[in-house]
C-alpha cells in the first residue's frame, strides 16, 4: 500500500503557462521524490504597461511517500 501527499506550489515563466507548469514540475521533482502528478489549481498573469510580463500557475503536486 502506498501513501501519497499533496503540496501546493507556485511557478512562473516569462514565456507561457505551459512553460510555467514545466518549470514547476521540474523544480518540485528536485526536492520531492516520486512525483506522480500535478493539478493546475489557478492561472494568473502579471501585466506591465499593457503587456503580459509573467505567466503564473498555482498547482497541487502529488508524490508518493517512501516506506
Amino acid at each position: 500500500m502506498s501513501v501519497a501527499k499533496v503540496t501546493e506550489i507556485t511557478a512562473a515563466s516569462p514565456k507561457s503557462f505551459n512553460d510555467a507548469v514545466s518549470i514547476g514540475v521540474k523544480r518540485a521533482s528536485k526536492t520531492l521524490e516520486n512525483v506522480t502528478g500535478a493539478w493546475i489549481h489557478d492561472h494568473e498573469v502579471r501585466v506591465s504597461k499593457g503587456k503580459i510580463t509573467e505567466y503564473r500557475v498555482r498547482m497541487k503536486v502529488t508524490f508518493i511517500l517512501k516506506r
